[in-house]
């Protein structure tokens, strides 16, 4: 009998047991590494963007998938140590949205995958095989900034027709954004018959020593290079600008509601979107080998209406009429 009883004693406290061991067992959380160069509030409504996108293929962040934020704070020397620390972490899956933060992330793992977002071309700078088949771990957005110079020197061009000499703010830290946007921008600018200077800022202090030395040599307008660092800086610019009367052209929408005169460029936002789709099938299964690079195909001109009123400056009816927004 007493054996019968601790028969049943013991089925009893497996029973208690069982469900606990089911629940140990459930898979933990899956978790994003997003590895950005800036700070925070730098890129806030695009992390909304990429939320949505995860929303899109069934991921809502702490619910069911988290993502753990490393931040360089514009200290572009942290970002192989942050990269490494995610790798550590086995994060599912590492979103690099800028140029130094992917060469860190792609340098740190060749095995973890990563959705990378960039406005170079990911082929020439060695992140993928070809735009189709990505091969490896790494696949992304392609939102095309180097690619769309010529057309931001011609809009100016269009805006300012009497314009001769062209100040181009560019940011050598960032070498492969910056040497193809000198790539592109040298030839175009000899086609328009345009002179150009080139203007180097690493630091905020030397973005207003670059605006000093504007000030100085007078140039008719200004075209503003597309980096991480200096997207980061779109008030300071767009101010530095508009106290020293010079007409910029930008890629960001963020610099024309900012006070900058003009902008034109993909729709960064849907960029990360996009990248926030590609990482919800990645953590559904998909191999980054197996999704093609996805280009940007929305692209957007933006132009300051009280900026250019206060430069002084008449917009043509023709870039007005194909703008898709003018601010007033």
């Amino acid at each position: 009998m007493n054996t019968r009883r601790e028969f049943i004693t013991l089925l009893g406290g497996a029973a208690a047991v069982w469900p606990l061991a089911a629940r140990a067992q459930q898979p933990a959380m899956p978790v994003i590494g997003f590895l950005d160069s800036r700070s925070p509030d730098a890129v806030a409504g695009r992390l909304r963007a990429f939320r949505q996108g995860l929303k899109e293929t069934g991921y809502v962040e702490g619910e069911n998938v988290t993502i753990a934020y490393r931040w360089a704070d514009n200290n572009l020397d942290r970002l192989p140590e942050l990269a490494a620390d995610l790798v550590r972490r086995q994060v599912a899956v590492i979103i690099p949205p800028a140029a130094s933060s992917i060469l860190a992330a792609k340098a740190a793992t060749s095995t973890t995958p990563i959705v990378f977002i960039t406005g170079d071309d990911p082929v020439s700078i060695g992140l993928v095989a070809s735009l189709a088949r990505p091969g490896g771990n790494l696949t992304g957005i392609n939102f095309f900034n180097t690619e769309l110079v010529a057309k931001r020197l011609e809009l100016l061009r269009e805006l300012l027709p009497k314009a001769e000499r062209v100040a181009v703010l560019v940011n050598p830290a960032n070498a492969a954004t910056t040497e193809a946007t000198l790539r592109e921008v040298e030839p175009a600018a000899r086609t328009m018959g345009l002179q150009i200077q080139v203007f180097n800022a690493n630091t905020s202090h030397e973005i207003d020593a670059a605006f000093e030395s504007m000030g100085r040599e007078r140039p008719d307008a200004l075209f503003v290079g597309a980096t991480a660092f200096l997207n980061a800086r779109v008030v300071q610019l767009a101010q530095l600008a508009a106290f020293n009367r010079l007409p910029a052209i930008y890629a960001l929408r963020e610099y024309a509601e900012a006070g900058g005169l003009i902008s034109y460029g993909s729709n960064i936002a849907d960029a990360f979107r996009q990248a926030g789709v590609y990482t919800g099938r990645i953590l559904k299964g998909t191999k980054p080998a197996d999704l093609p690079v996805m280009q940007a195909s929305k692209f957007e001109l933006v132009i300051n209406a009280p900026t250019a009123r206060m430069l002084g400056l008449s917009l043509p009816d023709k870039l007005l009429a194909r703008a898709d927004e003018v601010i007033e």
